[in-house]
This record gives structure tokens, sequence and C-alpha cells, in this order.
């Protein structure tokens, strides 16, 4: 009887340690919960109309549109005629830019030929030409840690940390 009777403050103890092992996998559990449902709403449908319709009428054949912030304005990520493609809208719906993704090829020769004397032996994450409102148009070759920006003739304007 005396062996059981000193087993019992460690039975006690055990329920005790398995208790707050419980509640903490609650606690983690119901945090990832809340974290996925802040997550989901924070969802698409706060895209304004205006900037969907904006969006609509410039690029009417667009196919696998996916809707996101961009700081204060919404970028949209679709394909178009084949490329892949985004573009920036306000939210009064006023387009800002787009972005047409392009293989290095396509990019003018002055800005390879910049980028292969100024870069050697740098790789390339992407080559992009970008098409301002007002109709100017930049080239972007996306490198590691940074962009490097040419105008429409293909002369170099500058870097800029991603």
């Amino acid at each position: 009887m005396r062996a059981a009777f000193s087993l019992m403050p460690m039975v006690t103890l055990l329920k005790k340690k398995e208790t707050k092992t419980i509640n903490m996998k609650k606690l983690i559990f119901i945090f990832a919960m809340l974290i996925v449902i802040n997550l989901h709403a924070q969802d698409k449908s706060k895209i304004p109309i205006e900037a969907k319709t904006a969006f609509a009428k410039q690029f009417s054949g667009a196919t696998n549109i996916k809707w996101g912030k961009e700081d204060k304005d919404f970028e949209v990520d679709f394909i178009s005629e084949g490329k892949k493609m985004s573009a920036i809208y306000n939210a009064k719906g006023n387009f800002k830019e787009s972005e047409q993704a392009l293989v290095a090829t396509e990019m003018p020769a002055n800005v390879m030929i910049y980028f292969k004397a100024h870069y050697v032996n740098v790789a390339i994450k992407e080559t992009v030409k970008i098409t301002k409102a007002n109709g100017e148009i930049n080239f972007e070759i996306g490198i590691k840690a940074k962009d490097i920006l040419f105008n429409a003739n293909g002369n170099f304007i500058k870097e800029v940390k991603d």
C-alpha cells in the first residue's frame, strides 16, 4: 500500500504535464487557424470594381486572372495573347503601367549588349517590357536582388534594388 501511495504524486504530476501539452497544442492550433482566417479575410473581393472594369476593357481577352495589392494600388497578373503579363491600376481604375514577360532574344539589341558588357556571368531571372500609362516604354532585366532599367532605345537608365 505504501508503494502505491508514493506513486500518486507522480501520476498527478504526469497528468498536469499532459494537460499542459494538450493546452499548448490547442493554443498552437487556434493560432494557426486565426492566421488562416486572417489571410482568407484579405481576399480578392476588396479589389475596386473600377479597377476590374478598366482592366476588363483594356485586356478583354485575358485569362488566368489573379488580383493582388501593390502598395496603395492593385496589380493583376494574367495571360494575354499567350504572354505572361501584369498591370497596375489605382482604386479609381486609372491604368498606371503594364509589364509583359519577354525572352532575352526579344529584348532590344542595345539592352543585351550593355548587359553582357557590364554584368559578366550574371544570371538573368526575368526580362520584361514595361508600358507606362503615358505610352512610355522601358525594358527591365531582373537579376539577383536588383532590376536593371533601360529606355525604349535600349539605353541604360538605372539599377533598382528588389
